[in-house]
């Protein structure tokens, strides 16, 4: 359990570590960057559309979420923010914890 706990607290800061990345890149222009981190996010998102349709009615309310191009934007991105987080949660957990 203890160790549950140590990676969540990694994993939490790796998302706060992301979000502010996310914030740099948007306040510096860098689209093309933050293109190409949504392009990494696509296969594990178009993965999750391939889920019923009454599932993302019921989440989201949106209908024919799978063919929606904002639904699979904004997925990609969580997506991708996702990746990042826990990348950079599997270094701090081997920096702090792992001896």
């Amino acid at each position: 359990m203890r160790l549950l706990m140590q990676f969540s607290a990694c994993f939490a800061l790796g998302l706060v570590v992301a979000g502010l990345l996310l914030i740099g890149l948007m306040f510096v222009g860098q689209f093309s960057l933050i293109d190409g981190l949504m392009l990494t996010g696509k296969p594990l998102a178009s993965l999750g559309l391939l889920l019923p349709e009454a599932f993302w009615s019921a989440l989201i309310g949106v209908p024919d979420a799978a063919a929606n191009s904002h639904v699979q934007s904004f997925l990609q991105l969580c997506v991708a923010l996702a990746q990042v987080a826990l990348l950079l949660a599997l270094g701090f957990f081997r920096l702090w914890y792992v001896r």
